[in-house]
C-alpha cells in the first residue's frame, strides 16, 4: 500500500465533481509533467490511498480521500486534438502521458488547510509543506498519511 496526494483546482475539477462522477469514479487526466507522470505510470498501484486536495482556491487544503482503481495506462486527452490537454508530440504508438482513475472513498469531515499542514513538524518532510515542490501529485508515507488522518477530527 502506497500513499499520495493529487492536486485540483475545485474550478476545474472538486471532490463533489469526484461525488457526483458515474460511480464515484474518474480518469486523473491531463497531467504534463515527467516526473508526475512517472508516478502515474510506474507507482501508483491499484488500491493505493490518495488525499484528495484542493489548490489554487481561497483555502487549499486536504478535502476527502480517493482510491487508485485503475493503474497507469496511456492519456488519451494527449492524442484529442480537441482537448486542452493535446500534445502533437505525443504518439498512441509510444506515448508520452499517462493517466490513473480515482474512486471517492469519502470526504474528510473538515478541510485540512496547508496552513494547518504546516504547523505541525511531524510534517516538515512532507513534500507538500517544502518550499518550491509545485507537483500536482505528490507521496505522502505512512506515519504522516496517518498523523493528517489524526488532524481531522481535531
Amino acid at each position: 500500500m502506497q500513499y499520495w496526494l493529487m492536486k485540483t483546482e475545485p474550478n476545474t475539477f472538486s471532490l463533489n465533481d469526484l461525488k457526483n462522477s458515474p460511480r464515484k469514479t474518474t480518469e486523473w487526466d491531463g497531467v504534463r509533467n515527467y516526473q508526475a507522470r512517472n508516478m502515474l505510470r510506474d507507482k501508483m498501484q491499484k488500491g493505493d490511498l490518495v488525499f484528495f486536495y484542493h489548490s489554487n482556491c481561497k483555502e487549499p487544503g486536504i478535502v476527502g480521500i480517493a482510491k487508485i482503481t485503475k493503474e497507469g495506462y496511456p492519456d488519451s486527452t494527449a492524442f484529442d486534438f480537441t482537448s486542452p490537454y493535446h500534445d502533437p508530440k505525443s504518439d498512441p504508438a509510444n506515448p508520452r502521458w499517462f493517466m490513473v482513475n480515482i474512486s471517492l472513498v469519502r470526504p474528510l469531515q473538515r478541510t485540512i488547510t496547508l496552513a494547518e499542514l504546516k504547523l505541525h513538524l511531524a510534517l516538515k518532510e512532507l513534500p507538500l509543506v517544502r518550499k518550491g515542490n509545485r507537483l500536482s501529485i505528490l507521496p505522502v508515507n505512512e506515519s504522516q498519511w496517518q498523523f493528517i488522518l489524526g488532524l481531522e477530527i481535531i
